[in-house]
């Protein structure tokens, strides 16, 4: 089976040293030219492989994820979502998983013959109005930064508040921002497809009692 030889070819190679698709070809008990699809193949996942038919191959570097064989169930499951931040999350999000998925082809089972990471399509309205302000969102969460929030309600009041941004939900077809309101003074959840604009004040905050991601999963 392909992924079973390739996580072989791996073993073989975690030593680091140069290995000639000859004797690679003989300790996997195939031809060498399969050993020279294999190598193209591990390139393509990512994996740091250097080397040339005729000269040899080795890894460059150590890898520290062990063989993982996954069920027919997981792998749709991997698959499916890596399609959902493919097409609903922010820029890099989308691309880191747009390329995860390629890697996830590129060693799976009949690789090639898989359904394609867009196979599985999310997309709605209210999803394509919030993506344009998730890589800020994402961000002022790293870094715990405090933000202006322009926000109009469902009832079409506008209003501009500051906000400790704690976590980004997706529920399917919206995606919200669970947040401690500082007007409010409370937890609140923000339907981002609602949300008008988002500036950065560079305040930052830090973890108080009663303000935190961890008390609002308490209390729920």
């Amino acid at each position: 089976m392909q992924s079973d030889r390739l996580h072989r070819l791996i073993d073989l190679l975690r030593d680091g040293e140069l290995h000639r698709a000859a004797d690679l070809a003989r300790a996997l008990g195939v031809s060498d030219r399969t050993i020279w699809r294999d190598m193209d193949r591990l390139r393509a996942s990512g994996l740091p492989v250097e080397g040339a038919r005729g000269v040899g191959y080795m890894l460059t570097a150590p890898i520290t994820l062990p063989p993982v064989a996954l069920t027919q169930a997981e792998m749709e499951a991997l698959r499916l979502g890596i399609a959902l931040v493919a097409s609903a999350a922010d820029g890099a999000l989308s691309y880191a998983a747009r390329t995860l998925g390629q890697k996830l082809a590129a060693v799976s089972p009949g690789a090639g013959a898989a359904p394609p990471v867009d196979s599985f399509v999310f997309a709605s309205p209210e999803a394509q109005r919030a993506a344009p302000h998730l890589p800020a969102l994402r961000a002022a969460i790293q870094a715990s930064e405090v933000l202006s929030l322009t926000y109009r309600d469902l009832a079409g009041r506008t209003t501009t508040q500051r906000i400790r941004p704690l976590q980004l939900e997706y529920w399917g077809r919206l995606w919200t921002l669970l947040a401690w309101c500082e007007r409010r003074r409370a937890f609140h959840s923000f339907r981002i497809d609602l949300v008008e604009s988002v500036s950065r004040t560079e305040d930052h905050f830090h973890a108080e009692p009663g303000k935190t991601l961890a008390d609002h999963r308490a209390r729920a």
